[in-house]
């Protein structure tokens, strides 16, 4: 593959809802050059973009695959991203590298989910769009059909360029309005005909639609129009392309990529009316890493896209990010699994560096002489959670490693270890997410884990004062034990835990009341009731009493957690639950649904506002009717919605559940004895 200059290349990020054909089109775009010399199919796992043996197992995009092809002079990068929304980060990244977006839509399904919120996504980014209508072929295809709903779902300027002759099973080939010519397809390649009679009308109606599109972007060509003048082809596509660059038009092609029809014009249109990278070659080298991979052979693998001057191998580069310098060895240029070394890399282009120390996705590599820092990507937050532990004791620190390794892979885990449950919390974007993880900590690290749910981490506290003596005296024959405490408990609402002591006349030496607090402490890390930790406590030592000998550091704490327990039990114990502030972003059809769910979840509203073309609703509810919010929510918005949340306090658990969490703790207490 040969170094393409700025101007040549085009860098085409290619979306969709999962099962529209992005892989596939990518795959006949491919064979169409020459790259390959047979069409792989999704089915059967050969494709040159689903090389993961996740991706083969499931025949769905799960990474973004960069995947160049090489057409009349020019580099298409195609990025195919994947259609699921639980990997919706990787086509942001895509989305952040991307001069133009290829929006593939099924002619049978029609506009679907993902497409909506991707298209949202490009429009607020500004990015040029292109709309390729695929499966012709298929049974009930509709290519005017879905060119409505494109019109209603969306606030854009659609002009159709090729219009299909028939459709479904009679569909044989498609019209050019710009050209006014027909064409058949044999092994992809197009074989002009007669343009049918029957498609006559359309034509004349549609290519009047184009027309008008195309001078909408240029006064000059309005004019003449305006003025009745026949514009030739050519002025056409100058006027479309200006649309097409401005984001002013978004031109719609129709076709079959697994019979390879029309996917040919779909090329000479990316090539001839999509805008290049811009041309920053003199300046000094910038560029942003937007994927990173961990392959078994080659090592770390960062995919980057060079946003100024040129990337050279062996060289040192600064990763302005993390401010430590890089070492570049190796730079390759890859298709798929595919790569071949290079030797530099223009502005504009898209690459790959092996074995870098320090640089993961989102950072920015430059020159050190020259630091930048270039717009970073900006992930959804991971949403889902679960539990994991290997199901072979001494894997713990094999999961560890592995885990360390899946996060450098993909900004959208998370991984943390409660201290207090003792769970390993893996969280991911979904269930499909975290499957796809699991999986892949046992093929590829060798750690088979079990999945369980989280523990939701509650705390006891009181609700009432109460003053209580704890003892400590032990004879042993020698020296002995003494501590004597006498503390009051008082509910505390405003922080977890205050401590303070009233003594006087030396009851308890000075020496030992850090004891006597270090004791508190101690037995406040498990509760009465069920063995939460208690939190919401004031505790004053105010009286007791030493022995001159026997008294010891020991003695008072051991006395004090006494006394502690004691207390607890006696002043109204009650169960607490983390309660979470959380905010949902919906279309504004969905905000009943959403509302009347946090009714049943014991949630409380806090207020609505706009986001956008979206309701942003807050509200409260507690974490244990939140810990699968992420399917809940999927289910009902058809994955339209998103939302976040954090922690908001702790309050009463009602006594109804409280009684059943209770017997739930003791009875885990029990079996673990």
């Amino acid at each position: 593959m040969k170094n393409y200059q700025t101007e040549r290349i085009r860098n085409i990020a290619v979306v969709a809802h999962g099962g529209a054909g992005k892989t596939s089109l990518v795959e006949a775009m491919l064979y169409n050059t020459g790259a390959i010399t047979r069409l792989g199919r999704v089915e059967d796992g050969t494709t040159t973009a689903d090389y993961h043996p996740e991706e083969i197992n499931r025949q769905i995009t799960i990474h973004t695959s960069l995947i160049p092809c090489e057409w009349q002079n020019c580099k298409i990068n195609a990025l195919d991203t994947p259609g699921f929304v639980d990997f919706i980060a990787e086509v942001k990244a895509a989305l952040r590298v991307a001069d133009s977006l290829l929006f593939v839509v099924s002619a049978v399904d029609g506009v679907e989910v993902q497409t909506e919120v991707i298209w949202d996504y490009a429009s607020e980014a500004g990015l040029p769009k292109v709309v390729f209508i695929n499966k012709m072929d298929r049974e009930n295809a509709n290519f005017y059909k879905v060119l409505e709903e494109l019109k209603d779902k969306f606030n854009a300027n659609f002009a159709p360029i090729l219009l299909p002759v028939g459709q479904a099973a009679d569909f044989s080939g498609v019209v050019d309005m710009i050209e006014q010519k027909a064409y058949t397809f044999a092994n992809g390649k197009p074989q002009e005909t007669a343009v049918p009679d029957h498609l006559q009308a359309a034509l004349a109606e549609y290519r009047e639609k184009l027309i008008e599109a195309a001078v909408e972007a240029d006064d000059e060509l309005m004019m003449k129009y305006l003025e009745g003048e026949e514009l030739i082809p050519e002025e056409i596509k100058s006027g479309l392309k200006k649309g097409v660059v401005t984001s002013k038009v978004v031109p719609v092609l129709c076709g079959s990529a697994t019979k390879n029809m029309a996917v040919v014009n779909l090329m000479d249109l990316l090539v001839n009316y999509c805008p290049p990278p811009e041309d920053k070659s003199a300046e000094p080298f910038a560029g942003l890493v937007f994927k990173t991979l961990a392959d078994p052979y080659v090592g770390r693998m960062n995919f980057i896209r060079v946003f100024s001057g040129k990337l050279t191998g062996d060289s040192a580069l600064l990763n302005s990010t993390k401010e430590k310098i890089e070492k570049v060895g190796q730079v390759l240029f890859v298709r798929g699994k595919n790569s071949i070394p290079v030797n530099e890399v223009n502005c504009g282009d898209l690459a790959v560096l092996v074995k870098l120390q320090e640089t993961g996705t989102g950072d920015t590599l430059c020159d050190k002489d020259h630091p930048v820092k270039l717009e970073g990507i900006e992930f959804p937050e991971p949403t889902l959670t679960v539990a994991i532990q290997p199901k072979s004791k001494g894997d713990e620190d094999k999961l560890s490693n592995a885990l360390a390794r899946l996060t450098e892979e993909d900004p959208t885990v998370r991984v943390e270890k409660n201290t207090e449950t003792k769970q390993t919390l893996l969280t991911g974007m979904g269930e499909m997410h975290l499957d796809i993880l699991v999986e892949r900590l046992k093929r590829k690290y060798g750690v088979d884990v079990s999945i369980e749910e989280p523990k939701i981490p509650y705390r006891e506290t009181i609700r009432n004062e109460v003053k209580v003596e704890g003892k400590y005296k032990k004879q042993t024959g020698g020296r002995g034990q003494y501590g004597h405490v006498w503390l009051r408990l008082e509910p505390l609402a405003e922080e977890p835990f205050a401590f303070g002591e009233e003594i006087f006349g030396g009851a308890v030496p000075k020496q030992y009341v850090p004891a006597v607090e270090k004791g508190v402490r101690e037995a406040m890390q498990e509760g009465v009731l069920a063995g939460y930790p208690v939190t919401g406590v004031k505790v004053i030592l105010y009286d007791g009493s030493y022995h001159p000998v026997d008294s010891s550091e020991l003695a008072f704490k051991i006395a004090a957690s006494m006394a502690f327990k004691k207390g607890t039990q006696q002043a109204n114990p009650v169960l607490l639950e983390p309660i979470m502030e959380v905010e949902v972003t919906v279309p504004e059809n969905f905000m009943g649904d959403i509302i009347g769910d946090f009714n049943t979840k014991r949630g409380r509203i806090l207020g609505m506002e706009p986001a956008g073309k979206k309701t942003k609703i807050r509200a409260l509810a507690p974490l244990a009717e939140l810990t699968r919010y992420a399917i809940d929510l999927k289910s009902m918005t058809q994955g339209r919605g998103s939302f976040r949340m954090r922690f908001s306090s702790y309050e009463e658990v009602p006594a109804y559940l409280a009684e059943e969490i209770i017997k739930k703790a003791k009875a885990a207490a029990e079996s673990e004895k």
